[in-house]
C-alpha cells in the first residue's frame, strides 16, 4: 500500500522534533543509530522498554525523583554538576547513556560506561554533617540502578505492555543488571523478586531535604526549552503518580486525584502516536 505524502510528511516531522528533543543539535550530535552487534539482542526485553520514549520520559522523572532522596546522589548533583542551570542538557545526557549502552555497538557502550567510571571516579565530598561520599560507592549505585530500573519499567507496563509475561520482566532485570555491575553497583537485582528486595533495604538510606524537594520542583516545574507547558505537566504528572506513597510524602508531592484521568489518557494517546511516528509495532 502506498503511503500517504501528507501521512509521512507529518511523520517524520514528528520523528524529527522527538529527536531534537534528545539530541544536541547544536553541536552536530546524531541519534544513536542501533547495531546488530549491541550488547543486547534485537527484540529482548530491555531493547522493547528502552525504546518507548514516553515510557521512558515518564519513568526517568519517577527514577530521578527517587534517586534525590538518597543523600549521597543528591550531594553528588549539588556539588558536581550544572543540574539547576542546564537541567535539560543533563537529562538528554542520561537518555544518550542509556541509548547508547541498549542500542549502541558494545564497543561504544563500553566506552560510554568506561568514561562515566571515570567522571565517578572524581566525584566525591562530604555530606553537610561532614559524613563523606563518593560517586563510586557500590550501594549508592545501586540504589541509583534500581530507582532506574523499577521506573523503567513500571512506566512500560502502565503505558505501553500491561501483560507483559513475567518472565520478561525478570529478563528485562537480568539484562540491564549487565550496565549496573560494569557502572560498580552492589547488590544488582536480577529478577523482579530482587529488585523489591533490594528496594525495600536501601530504603533506610533516604532522606528527606529542602534541597531534594527543590530538584523535584525544579524537575517537575522548570520547562525545557521548546517544550510545550501541557505535555510535561502530562509526564510529570504520570511519573509522581507512579511514586510508592513515601517518596511522595518525603518529596511533599501529592498524588493527582480524578483530574489526572485526562492526563493518563492523553499519555497513553501520545506514546500511541509516537510508536506509530517510529514505526515501532
Amino acid at each position: 500500500m502506498p503511503t500517504d505524502p501528507l501521512s509521512e510528511r507529518l511523520r517524520l516531522a514528528l520523528v524529527g522534533r522527538v529527536r531534537a528533543v534528545f539530541n544536541d543539535a547544536q553541536s552536530g550530535e546524531q541519534p544513536v543509530p542501533p547495531s546488530e552487534e549491541a550488547l543486547f539482542e534485537k527484540d529482548s526485553p530491555i531493547r522493547m522498554v528502552h525504546a518507548d520514549v514516553v515510557g521512558m520520559m515518564v519513568g526517568g522523572i519517577r527514577g530521578l525523583l527517587l534517586q534525590m532522596l538518597h543523600p549521597h546522589a543528591l550531594q553528588g548533583v549539588l556539588d558536581h554538576s550544572n543540574f539547576r542551570a542546564d537541567m535539560h542538557g543533563r537529562l538528554r545526557r542520561t537518555a544518550r547513556f542509556i541509548a547508547t549502552t541498549t542500542f549502541g555497538h558494545r564497543d561504544e557502550a563500553m566506552q560510554a560506561i568506561e568514561r562515566v567510571n571515570r567522571i565517578h571516579a572524581k566525584v566525591g565530598g562530604t555530606l553537610p554533617d561532614g559524613t563523606p561520599y563518593s560517586a563510586t560507592d557500590p550501594r549508592t549505585l545501586a540504589w541509583v540502578h534500581v530507582a532506574e530500573a523499577t521506573s523503567f519499567l513500571a512506566a512500560y507496563l502502565r503505558h505501553v505492555r500491561p501483560g507483559m509475561p513475567g518472565h520478561e520482566q525478570d529478563e528485562y532485570y537480568r539484562q540491564f543488571a549487565v550496565i549496573a555491575r560494569a557502572l560498580g553497583a552492589d547488590p544488582v537485582p536480577i529478577d523482579r523478586n530482587e529488585a523489591e528486595t533490594i528496594f525495600r533495604d536501601l530504603r533506610s538510606d533516604l532522606t528527606t531535604s529542602p534541597e531534594a524537594r527543590e530538584i523535584a520542583d525544579l524537575v517537575l516545574n522548570q520547562r525545557p526549552e521548546g517544550a510545550p507547558p501541557a505535555v510535561q505537566a502530562m509526564l510529570g504528572g504520570e511519573a509522581v503518580a507512579l511514586l510508592p506513597p513515601f517518596a511522595r510524602s518525603m518529596l511533599g508531592l501529592e498524588r493527582p486525584g480524578l483530574s489526572a484521568l485526562p492526563a493518563r489518557a492523553a499519555t497513553w494517546g501520545m506514546g500511541k502516536t509516537l510508536r506509530w511516528a517510529f514505526r515501532q509495532s
